[in-house]
Formats: C-alpha cells, sequence, structure tokens
C-alpha cells in the first residue's frame, strides 16, 4: 500500500481545522533548530527507508538532510504515561458530552514537499480530534498538511527534551492551532514541571492559561489530572465542567453516550427498586433479598404505576400479578 494519505476529500491549501485561513511554510532549516544531541540521537535515512520503516518511532524527519531524530531516553515510562492518561481523560470529556473524540497516539504528522523543499516528518505524543465526524481524518499513515485537517490539538511530552527550542517552532510554521507542553513531575532536569498551552494568535504560539479546544480546561489543571494515581474529585468536576460546556455548543449530553445513558438507565431502576422497598416496608409487606428488580417488566414500568402497585398490593406475590396486570394492558391490541 502506498504511504500517501488517503483523504476523503481534498482541501484548500489554506484551510485549517477552525475554518481560518494560513499560509503554511516548511520552518527553519534543520541547522537553525536547536535539537541538543544529548537527548537525541541523530542519523541518516533515506526518502526509501522513511517510506519504508513506518513503524519506527522518530521526533522528526527532515528530507532535505535526509537527517532522523528520535530521543535518546525512549519509551521511557514517565514519558508514555501522560498521552495515555491524557486519552482516558478525553474519554470521560467525550461521555459527559455524548460525543465521541478521537485520540490518536503518536502519529505522523508530515509537511509534504513543496517547491524545492522536500517533505518533512514530525511525530507528536498525542493528537486529538473533537469533532471526528466531521473532520477531514488522517489516511492510512500520517496527517498531511493541506490535505487534513489539523488536530485540534497536539501534546508534547517534554521528559528528557525541549519542544520549545526545536518543534514548537515546526508547529507554528505549519499552521497547528493548539499544542500542549506537558514536563512531568519526574522530568530530571528542566523546572517548572507543568503543562503550557500554545494557542495560535495571528499566526503565531502564544502561551495561554487554559485551552481553547476544551474551553475553560486550564493548564494547571490538566498537570494535576495527568499526574494523580487516581483521578481525585476535583478532577472528575474539571472533567464533567468541560464535558458539559462542550455538549452545550453540540446540542449533546451524556444520554447521547451509550454507556453514560445506560449507566443513568440503571441508577434509575435501582432508586425505583429502592422505593418500592421502602413503600412496602412501611406498609408490613415482607419481600425477598433481590424485589423487585427481579420481576419481569419492572425496569420498563412507570414510576407512577410502581407507587399504585406497591399502595394497593397485599404481598410481594400480588405486586408481581399486578406489575403483570399492568404491563399486559400497556400492550397494544
Amino acid at each position: 500500500m502506498s504511504r500517501r494519505s488517503i483523504s476523503r476529500r481534498a482541501l484548500p491549501p489554506d484551510a485549517t481545522a477552525n475554518g481560518a485561513a494560513f499560509h503554511p511554510w516548511p520552518g527553519p532549516p534543520l541547522a537553525d533548530l536547536s535539537f541538543d544531541d544529548n537527548a537525541y540521537r541523530r542519523y541518516r535515512m533515506t526518502a526509501a527507508q522513511e517510506q519504508r520503516d513506518t513503524d519506527r518511532r522518530l521526533e522528526f524527519w527532515d528530507g532535505d538532510t535526509e537527517t532522523a531524530l528520535e530521543v535518546r531516553d525512549g519509551a521511557t515510562p514517565y514519558h508514555e504515561w501522560p498521552s495515555h492518561r491524557l486519552a482516558q481523560l478525553v474519554e470521560r470529556i467525550a461521555q459527559v458530552r455524548g460525543k465521541p473524540i478521537a485520540c490518536y497516539g503518536t502519529m505522523n504528522l508530515e509537511f509534504p514537499a513543496k517547491g524545492k523543499r522536500k517533505k518533512r516528518v514530525l511525530q507528536a505524543d498525542q493528537s486529538l480530534y473533537l469533532h471526528p465526524e466531521r473532520a477531514n481524518l488522517v489516511g492510512p499513515s500520517a496527517m498531511v498538511v493541506g490535505e487534513h485537517h489539523f488536530p485540534d490539538v497536539v501534546m508534547e511530552v517534554d521528559y528528557s527534551t525541549d519542544v520549545r527550542r526545536n518543534k514548537l517552532k515546526l508547529y507554528e510554521a505549519w499552521g497547528f492551532p493548539e499544542v500542549w507542553v506537558s514536563v512531568p513531575a519526574q522530568s530530571p532536569w528542566r523546572k517548572p514541571h507543568g503543562v503550557t498551552i500554545h494557542l495560535r494568535e495571528d499566526g503565531a504560539f502564544s502561551p495561554a492559561p487554559a485551552s481553547r479546544a476544551f474551553p475553560g480546561w486550564r493548564a494547571a489543571e490538566i498537570h494535576a489530572a495527568l499526574h494523580e494515581e487516581r483521578l481525585s474529585e476535583g478532577t472528575v468536576q474539571v472533567l464533567e465542567r468541560v464535558g458539559r460546556v462542550l455538549g452545550e455548543r453540540d446540542h449533546s449530553g451524556p444520554d447521547d453516550d451509550l454507556l453514560m445513558r445506560s449507566q443513568r438507565q440503571q441508577a434509575q431502576v435501582h432508586a425505583y427498586a429502592a422505593f418500592v422497598r421502602r413503600v412496602l416496608a412501611s406498609r408490613g409487606v415482607a419481600v425477598t433479598a433481590n424485589f423487585p428488580l427481579d420481576q419481569p417488566g419492572f425496569a420498563e414500568a412507570d414510576v407512577e404505576a410502581l407507587a399504585d402497585i406497591a399502595l394497593r398490593c397485599t404481598s410481594q406475590a400480588d405486586f408481581a400479578a399486578r406489575l403483570k396486570q399492568a404491563r399486559d394492558d400497556a400492550e397494544p391490541g
């Protein structure tokens, strides 16, 4: 299969994910970028090798010089954890919003050959699409500038590198709308630790206190959530808040997510069962342990009908008979 991406439809050369115009360029020459050789392994990779070695994890590949860069520390747990945790957090937000968010992880982000400049490739640690159902998504091998919509957010994990001096310049030049740089608390050599959000403003990145793609999600809140062993109550409240704001924009909510809808329906059924048991107990009617959840048709019954039956029945068997009669009466024909 060809490595060239397959898009649903061609994008105009100045199209972005949010419809704003931009004029991308490949960015500074490799010699002008500050990739620290103490943090990266640098070696020659021909264009043929770059097309063939699709599983290799690269920080950057420059077609002009046929130079590849890999992080020396590789896929350490401290480097890998934040990007995987972000996907988990975003899934919680998507459930509250009621619409999916696509997480593409470490994928090739490609600037195609343009004029005399040859292809360049970046790999982010996480790439997020908030509206995959309407985005012109990536092909089988890469997200290509000018062919596909940009991710709404890409995240770089700076465990032993410095994105600010190199890759951030390329993301800016290519036209990415929002880049998060996460410095894990375990990073051995750089302070301060935290998340920095870079938003595109008038063609250039500016640091911002909160995300634009995930409205109201502040950098400090993101950093805290990325590094909690278990999600705290405060983080869950933040995720719910962001999900609700996104849902209000999209006219969607938890009931539009199949899992959340099922959980809410089950909670409602259990609440009805507890109500029935309290009514029967107040009237001295003895019931078995799993009653009335074990009664056919209970989950589908109307709460007013259940209350009426509970107030009239004289025994568990009488409740079951009245529930069956109510169900039969409600059936058409």
